[in-house]
This record gives C-alpha cells, sequence and structure tokens, in this order.
C-alpha cells in the first residue's frame, strides 16, 4: 500500500506500471497502491497494467506544510484526481533537476514513457495536515499519517504527537519496529508497508488487513473505522 513509480524522483526507473504489478503478482500480494510523491500521475496506468489481476487502491502521498508525509487513498481514480488537482494548487514550483533528485517518468499502461514532470515532487505544500485531512475526507478517501516511527518526515517526528481532532482511524508503522509499536497503536488500525522505490523493496505478504471482500470499497471502509 506504499509503492513508488518511476514517477517519483526517488523511484527507479524500472518502476513501471507492468513492472510493480508483476513483481507484487510475484509476490504474492493481493493488493497494493502506487503513492508517488505529490501526484497521481501514473495511478491510472498502474490500474490498467493489473487488468483486474490484483486489486489496485487508488492512492498518493502528500506532504503537508509542515513537512508530514501521508499516503491518502480513495475508493475510485476520479476522487484521487480530484485531490490531485487540490495538491497541484498548493505546490511551490521548482524546477526538478533530475542529475540530483532523479527523473519523474509519466508512463502508460505498456510502460512506454509519455512525458517527464518538469516541477520537482518531493517538496512540502502549501496544505497543513489539517487541511489533507479535511480535504481527503470530503473526497471520500482516508489519509494515513506515513512511516510514524521515522525521525523525519513524520507525524510524531515533526509535530510530536497524534492530534486527537484529526480524527486519525490509521497508521503506517515500518514491518521493523511494528512489533515494538504495535501494542501502543493498537486502537488504530496499522499498515506496515515496503514504501518500495525498487523492484526488490516490495515486501512479500508477511502483514494482512481483515476484510470481507478483497476490494477497494472494504479496504477504504476498514481503513476509515477505529478498531
Amino acid at each position: 500500500m506504499h509503492i513508488h513509480s518511476a514517477l517519483s524522483p526517488c523511484g527507479d526507473a524500472d518502476m513501471t506500471p507492468n513492472n510493480i504489478v508483476n513483481m507484487s503478482i510475484i509476490k504474492g500480494l493481493d493488493v497494493i497502491s502506487v503513492t508517488d510523491h505529490n501526484t497521481a500521475g501514473n495511478a491510472e496506468a498502474v490500474a490498467k497494467a493489473a487488468d483486474g489481476r490484483i486489486v489496485v487502491v487508488p492512492g498518493m502521498e502528500i506532504e503537508s506544510s509542515e513537512e508530514v508525509h501521508i499516503a491518502v487513498y480513495f475508493p475510485d481514480l476520479e476522487s484521487l484526481f480530484e485531490m490531485e488537482k487540490i495538491v497541484s494548487k498548493n505546490m511551490a514550483h521548482i524546477k526538478n533537476k533530475p542529475e540530483i533528485y532523479g527523473e519523474q517518468l509519466y508512463m502508460d499502461s505498456l510502460d512506454n514513457i509519455t512525458g517527464t514532470e518538469e516541477n520537482l515532487l518531493i517538496t512540502a505544500t502549501k496544505l497543513s495536515v489539517y487541511d489533507i485531512f479535511k480535504a481527503v475526507r470530503a473526497l471520500g478517501g482516508v489519509s494515513v499519517p506515513a512511516h510514524i516511527d521515522k525521525s523525519s518526515y513524520s507525524i510524531l517526528s515533526n509535530l510530536g504527537a497524534l492530534p486527537a481532532d484529526l480524527g486519525i482511524t490509521a497508521v503506517e508503522i515500518t514491518p521493523r519496529n511494528r512489533p515494538r509499536l504495535e501494542s501502543e497503536y493498537k486502537n488504530f488500525n496499522i499498515l506496515s508497508n515496503s514504501d518500495a522505490h525498487y523492484l526488490e523493496n516490495i515486501s512479500e505478504r508477511d502483514f494482512y488487513i481483515d476484510v470481507f471482500d478483497k476490494s477497494v470499497h472494504d479496504i477504504i471502509n476498514y481503513l476509515c473505522k477505529m478498531r
């Protein structure tokens, strides 16, 4: 549920729609989400490449004005693209330097490069954490603070706590720290994702969520409810 395609400057060029889907199937996964930084530009291509062989949840990873990374998930591509419009309007326009940050490649469902993103995507937006949660909720999605146990770009490292009035229902904890922290966050739905930037980073099916049906609808509903 946290994979970066070649559109993220930190994502390897081999992170194409078909490579991501096929590697995920090889690893035995039931569901994935491509969560590129501040963009949904390759989301539709990944969904088409999957062609029903694996569930693909529309998503992206947004960086708030406080430099907090938040993974956001939606019931459909239309809602995701509406959120992308909001994010785009609140982005700083800084020209990417591929030799420093990496290429930002748009691709189609056949892995053809269709363009490059000129503006640097790995920057903080003007949207606060509260702005993001509010906008995502209004579009029927769910916001999940990413890698909360990391020392940078996490809600705990930057805000010091999980604000009670945010309405957080799910958090992401890195796999290595989940055993140590799981009891502390037992009231939240916990995701432990690979945050894959390279194909070999896509994890095996080590963790699961308990849903009635393997569908985007049931996954979103699961993440929206407190345990």
